[in-house]
């Protein structure tokens, strides 16, 4: 028999000035594997928590990446970058808004918004990366699309910081989507100002903390801190995720390993006394073993038709 294949998931820190693809380059070489992935990228200029694949479990990303996020961030207000971070070029400069200006706009922030991401961004415009049309010289105007707001705190305010500059220390709960370089932005000349985010630190996925993560930097071995801090993909993150759980008897998932219909599956677990999601639920669901691990992802429509997303238990 051959050595099993490593998988799960790893929430790993990451240090301000590295990339989200250099981190992973360090869990590559930990885990000597290329199957390797993110649930949502951070800046390089940015920390915190990313949600690492390792193995087959990087199929499951589409499912991982899209979880809510909370951040806490600091604005400068005064000048704005064409990155709209530390590591852009000055484009503008604006007045210094007074703290009741402020908290009078941050309102029009919270719940639903259009937002228009960085020009220096990975979303895609015309077929290419929006951040290498603006590095090639090329006017960018991302369109505005619908993101979620769902708490934005102001925590502190300096003002005037260094030279004439002024901080705001904030606390964003956001929807998948949201930029908070681009919030910093539009909260700026919503009170008649420019800024660029200073500092940027992702404080949670879903239900995962940082607090959690691991940061295996100054440790004697970091790829062993690495390796020991690899999680199953089991119900507890999954939960985390916002992700509904099923767990049906051994017989059952044998035969969704093998890819057979699901509705006579489920109802047989269901006689067989499994507990049965409720019907509102809709969209993906963990399917569990209650002999063991993930089975796969299965989900329910409008129509009451379940489907097969990702068998993660198949060989």
């Amino acid at each position: 028999m051959g050595t099993p294949e490593i998988a799960g998931c790893l929430l790993l820190d990451k240090k301000p000035g590295i990339t989200s693809f250099e981190a992973l380059g360090r869990v590559k070489q930990a885990f000597a594997t290329g199957k390797v992935g993110h649930t949502g990228t951070l800046d390089k200029f940015a920390s915190g928590l990313l949600l690492v694949l390792v193995g087959r479990a990087v199929k499951l990303a589409s499912w991982f990446s899209g979880s809510d996020k909370q951040y806490e961030g600091t604005i400068g207000f005064g000048v704005e970058t064409d990155t709209l971070d530390p590591e852009g070029a000055v484009v503008a400069y604006g007045e210094i808004p007074s703290r009741e200006a402020l908290e009078a706009a941050l309102p029009q922030f919270r719940g639903a918004i259009l937002q228009a991401p960085p020009a220096y961004s990975a979303i895609h415009v015309q077929g290419s990366r929006a951040s290498q049309l603006a590095r090639s010289g090329t006017p960018v105007v991302p369109p505005k699309r619908s993101v979620s707001v769902y708490a934005l705190e102001l925590l502190c305010y300096e003002a005037p910081y260094g030279s004439g500059c002024s901080r705001a220390y904030i606390r964003v709960h956001c929807s998948k989507g949201t930029y908070i370089r681009a919030l910093a932005r539009d909260i700026a000349l919503a009170v008649g100002s420019r800024a660029h985010l200073v500092s940027l630190r992702r404080t949670r996925i879903g239900g995962l903390p940082v607090a959690e993560a691991v940061d295996p930097g100054d440790a004697a071995d970091p790829a062993q801190v690495l390796r020991e801090s690899l999680r199953p993909i089991d119900q507890s993150i999954l939960a985390a995720l916002g992700l509904p759980c099923l767990v049906v008897p051994p017989e059952a998932a044998q035969q969704m390993i093998q890819g057979k219909p699901l509705a006579p599956i489920l109802t047989h677990a269901v006689s067989a006394a499994t507990p049965i999601l409720p019907a509102a639920v809709r969209g993906p669901v963990g399917v569990f073993s209650t002999d063991g691990g993930l089975v796969g992802i299965i989900t329910r429509t409008a129509e009451e038709q379940w489907s097969y997303g990702y068998v993660y238990a198949r060989p």
